[in-house]
């Protein structure tokens, strides 16, 4: 009896996945991925969205791997049925990198999809082994069960300084964002709330390759009030438009005359990315010290701590969004704990924060 309830105990704190695909090929090569990770249970597997809608209540999966292209039901309509029907279930989209893939991969992001991993284009071991890499930690990143105490401190260190007391910062020049994981759909549903008449430049870092951060621009372009470019080397930064990082590039804020413009680079990686958080932010405080008001959202990992650290101790404003929001705590969280954050808030406060930033100091 003792081990039958060892065994369930251990059962419910694994990570329980649904593999969705309708190449068997895919689908044999991501189930052996998961088997392999003594943290997860592979709960079974469909051949397209009508198959995976009819499993779901069976088989109670925490995470799905949802390919983007499938006959009957596409991975973009069974991620809406999935999303209204079992809304705590987190969906990876399976994308090629084609414009026609990452532009249904995108509409997923924005549509309430977790995170995606593009398909191998070649089937060596090597491209097996890098696909196993980025899925495994994805799904764990996305499952916050593993790291239930880590979480509950962070979570408590952010309700202890969700609101830090009133110092004195510098007027901001510009406004800058990092985010990762789930940011797709934070931006667009923030995008509209940036006003018209908004009186900064706005640069962000979304993690994403390169045909993606285009797309990126383009679609908040279309939602929101302040337009949104994907930056170009020695573009000069206007106030009221926001410039998107171009995947494959760090981008960086560097004064001209009086002006300041964007350059770009394709130096080492850093937190395994490029571009990266830290090397806007880091350039910003070169340029302006703390002249700046900083938002780190939703995302895995830590990039953009060092640079929010660098940005704080010249009087930079620091926002970060809450956990109850945010897709992945890791980015924020990272913030919380190092205890930079002026103010944590849910998502939907963060650019009313930003307003009332700029307003009143």
């Amino acid at each position: 009896m003792t081990m039958l309830l060892e065994s369930s105990n251990s059962q419910a704190t694994k990570i329980r996945v649904l593999v969705v695909d309708d190449s068997s090929l895919i689908r044999r090569m991501v189930s052996r991925i998961f088997e392999s990770d003594p943290e997860i249970v592979l709960t079974g597997t469909a051949r397209n969205g009508i198959d995976a809608l009819s499993k779901l209540g069976e088989m109670n999966p925490d995470v799905v791997t949802l390919d983007v292209e499938m006959p009957e039901m596409d991975g973009l309509e069974t991620l809406r049925a999935i999303s209204k029907t079992y809304p705590a279930i987190r969906v990876i989209m399976l994308s090629s990198l084609t414009e026609r893939g990452t532009s249904t991969t995108l509409d997923a992001l924005m549509n309430g999809a977790s995170d995606y991993v593009t398909k191998p284009m070649q089937g060596t071991e090597s491209a097996y082994e890098q696909l196993a890499v980025q899925l495994l930690s994805k799904v764990k990143q996305l499952f916050p069960k593993l790291n239930s105490n880590k979480l509950a401190a962070s979570v408590a260190r952010a309700n202890a300084i969700s609101s830090a007391p009133a110092v004195s910062h510098p007027p901001a020049e510009i406004c800058c964002i990092g985010v990762s994981t789930g940011g797709p759909s934070a931006l667009y549903d923030i995008w509209s709330q940036f006003p018209k008449n908004f009186p900064l430049p706005v640069v962000l870092v979304q993690h994403m390759p390169a045909m993606f951060t285009q797309m990126l621009a383009d679609r908040l372009h279309s939602v929101g009030s302040i337009p949104v470019v994907e930056g170009t080397e020695g573009m000069m930064l206007m106030p009221g438009q926001a410039v998107i990082a171009p995947g494959g590039f760090h981008m960086r804020v560097a004064r001209q005359g009086r002006e300041l413009i964007v350059t770009l680079d394709e130096g080492p990686k850093e937190n395994s990315c490029r571009p990266a958080v830290d090397v806007l932010f880091r350039s910003i405080v070169e340029v302006l010290g703390g002249r700046a008001i900083a938002a780190i959202l939703t995302g895995m990992g830590q990039d953009g701590l060092l640079g929010v650290q660098a940005l704080k101790a010249k009087g930079a404003v620091i926002l970060a969004q809450d956990e109850a929001t945010s897709v992945v705590w890791g980015m924020p969280g990272a913030v919380v704990a190092a205890k930079a954050a002026d103010h944590v808030l849910p998502l939907d406060r963060i650019v009313p924060e930003i307003l009332k930033s700029i307003r009143y100091r």
